[in-house]
């Protein structure tokens, strides 16, 4: 009968164990003033000379013994601490070459032998069932496919298979920081901090607590705080016990650990005589049942936390979760922010707007020829200014050409400056620019004087101009100069367009014509974005001004689905379909692009031949500038005549603006010359320019000396 009984215990507790019970018994009665409070060597009453002479208990002067286990002051020496980063932007990796730096600095208190520095991806996760050195992980999370994703779906199943043992990582020491954006909301951080809570779950030691550094606020300066603080715990040898979190089980929080050696000790497992005798007296059975249906009910729960977490988007589409309460105005640019962009050219004015001058204004000033703005619509390079009243952005493109080093955000949460503080700005510190211009070689004096009277303004340097509050008085101050606005918006605020009054031209950016690819090249912060994309598509198509759809190419994200490109083409019906070559500005870490993704013109050609025969007749290719990799496709309403009208008539769009009266597109439209016509020789090259080309790249060599062989 007593085998009987055993038999079923043993079964019972095949059904209740999670893993092996931790042996951390000897590890936390260990040490100089080990668990035992009563034959510890700190409290003897007559330590031993062997003791007293080790370190552990010294005696002072009158014999009386003291404890001196806090009070070494040998260094910390530490075999290996291993510091993995996962990053999108480069951010994290730069982090952690800090890290390392600054625990290489960190001598005399803390001396460590090897430091690794690695990207996650290149790890074996199975590894860290093994793992003996310190591990440190700098995580950026993202609500899009990352680096990342890979370690923390192995966590998570790690974490809830029940056939894993829940001591599996019980080796590792740890400590988690992670970087992330605060407005993704309910997103920010969640990776790094489900991974960290998951390493905990699975015996791990923490070192640290989770650092959270965001990069609206001071990101350095947070990290900073944290790398100290974790340094400082290193010193504390203490530190680097293993001490694995086991705290009762809440079954109704998940992020709760278990405590699977209290379980197996309330079952029977261990008696607290410490006998370890598997025998169970048959009137005990019965309080042991509760026991064991409680571990059952454990058990299906964690199960289906499990298959929730595997069936939960990464993101959840629908309507956007507003916040409860209004944060606290501050300052777009945060000291890092303005560095990285004044390192890249910017004038930061104010403390959300900027300009650049763009290498095409430095081509004019030096008759090298002007942008595709002036084959398509008439505008002379050294007469425009790119700024931007936002630099923040709803979007994160792969394709973006300032590295992600400006801000993003969903709503307007900073400071505001007025509309003519950032218009007189803007033009300020354009003139400033071009005024360091006039010792270039090459400049040509009389382009030099015109470019102190800017005619054009180009608002799509970088962010979202649309997104600043004062957009309408902003354009209005510039319209009072007679400058002409050119507005690019990502199609995110479909509100702002419809709000948005008269502009000398309407862009929108079409970077990929179904939801996947959208979420997948742009990289949005709404949940909603696609909603939202096709509103701002249905504003645009009701505004009666001169609107432009601005198509990216990149090659092997947005070139296929030449049908849904041309149904959004009838949804928003355009006056122009401008298509450009990505440009690739090199490796900056916050995208994979490569040259390879960059089409050759030839093939934005033969995309827009598709486009066009699909559309129908409503539209034809009109104009090309080869040298930017960049065709027009104009509507059929500005060819009059059988003569291609695309370029603009500048003095007759302020008249008819200042006169009060509605007009439209086609009021103030000039006649497009012949060298920009889509097959002409000159490929939208302005034949009173002289074209340069880059040493051993001119086709002609014996052509006239005017032309230079260097840039």
């Amino acid at each position: 009968m007593s085998e009987l009984v055993n038999n079923i215990i043993s079964g019972f507790r095949n059904i209740v164990t999670f893993g092996t019970e931790p042996a951390v018994e000897e590890q936390n009665n260990s040490g100089c003033c080990g668990g035992n409070a009563d034959g510890g060597c700190c409290n003897s009453d007559s330590p031993s000379k062997e003791t007293a002479e080790s370190g552990c208990c010294k005696a002072d002067d009158s014999a009386a013994s003291a404890c001196a286990c806090s009070n070494s002051n040998e260094p910390v020496e530490i075999e290996h601490i291993k510091i993995f980063y996962a990053s999108l932007t480069g951010t994290a990796k730069r982090f952690a070459d800090q890290l390392q730096q600054n625990l290489e600095a960190a001598g005399p208190k803390v001396q460590v032998q090897k430091i690794t520095v690695m990207d996650i991806v290149d790890y074996d996760n199975d590894d860290f069932l093994t793992e003996t050195a310190i591990c440190v992980f700098i995580l950026s999370s993202y609500n899009v496919e990352g680096p990342l994703d890979w370690f923390s779906k192995w966590t998570r199943d790690l974490r809830y298979d029940f056939r894993v043992d829940r001591l599996s990582l019980q080796k590792v020491r740890f400590a988690v920081c992670g970087l992330g954006d605060s407005e993704y909301g309910d997103e920010f951080n969640v990776a790094s901090a489900d991974i960290d809570k998951w390493f905990g779950q699975l015996g791990a030691s923490r070192i640290y607590p989770l650092g959270a550094c965001d990069k609206n606020a001071d990101q350095q300066a947070q990290f900073s705080a944290w790398t100290s603080g974790f340094i400082a715990e290193l010193e504390d040898g203490h530190a680097l016990d293993f001490h694995p979190t086991n705290i009762e089980y809440d079954s109704e929080d998940d992020d709760e650990e278990v405590d699977d050696g209290e379980l197996n000790k309330d079952i029977g497992a261990g008696d607290d005589d410490g006998s370890g005798d598997e025998m169970v007296d048959l009137e005990d059975m019965g309080k042991m049942a509760s026991k064991i249906k409680a571990a059952k009910i454990n058990r299906a729960e964690e199960e289906e936390a499990f298959e929730n977490s595997k069936a939960k988007p990464k993101r959840s589409i629908g309507t956007t979760v507003e916040a409860t309460a209004a944060p606290v105005a501050r300052e777009m640019v945060s000291p890092m922010l303005h560095k990285n962009l004044t390192k890249q050219g910017y004038k930061i004015v104010g403390s959300h707007s900027g300009v650049k001058i763009c290498r095409w204004t430095k081509a004019a000033l030096r008759g090298r020829g002007f942008c595709y703005k002036h084959s398509f619509y008439g505008i002379q390079s050294h007469l425009c200014s790119e700024s931007t009243p936002s630099l923040a952005c709803s979007n994160k493109c792969v394709f973006c050409w300032r590295h992600h080093t400006n801000p993003v955000g969903k709503t307007w949460r900073w400071k505001v400056d007025d509309p003519e503080f950032i218009v007189q700005g803007v033009l300020e510190n354009h003139y400033k620019m071009i005024k360091q211009l006039k010792g270039v070689p090459g400049v040509k004096a009389d382009r030099f004087q015109e470019a102190f009277n800017v005619k054009h303004c180009a608002l799509s340097l970088v962010g979202e101009p649309i997104f600043y509050p004062h957009i309408n008085e902003f354009v209005q101050k510039l319209h009072e100069r007679k400058i002409s606005t050119f507005l690019v918006t990502n199609a995110q605020h479909p509100d702002r367009i419809a709000d948005l009054q008269q502009v000398t031209q309407l862009y929108v950016s079409i970077d990929a014509s179904t939801k996947e690819s959208l979420k997948k090249i742009d990289r949005p912060l709404f949940r909603d974005f696609w909603e939202r994309f096709l509103a701002s598509l249905d504003s645009l198509a009701t505004k009666g001004q001169r609107t432009v759809f601005r198509l990216t190419l990149v090659k092997d994200y947005n070139t296929d689905d030449i049908g849904n490109y041309v149904e959004l083409i009838r949804r928003g019906r355009p006056s122009f379909i401008e298509v450009k070559g990505v440009t690739y500005c090199g490796y900056s870490g916050a995208s994979s692009l490569t040259m390879a993704n960059v089409p050759y013109h030839t093939e934005v050609v033969e995309f827009c031949k598709k486009i066009v025969a699909a559309v129908g007749d409503d539209y034809e290719i009109a104009c090309e500038h080869a040298h930017s990799c960049s065709i027009l496709i104009a509507s059929k309403q500005f060819k009059i005549n059988n003569e291609w009208h695309t370029h603009i008539d500048y003095p007759k769009f302020f008249e008819l603006l200042e006169s009060g009266k509605p007009f439209n597109s086609l009021d103030y439209v000039a006649k497009t010359p012949e060298w920009a016509i889509f097959g002409a020789p000159e490929a939208g090259f302005d034949p009173n320019e002289t074209r340069f080309y880059r040493k051993g790249k001119n086709p002609n060599p014996e052509a006239s000396s005017e032309v230079a062989v260097a840039v």
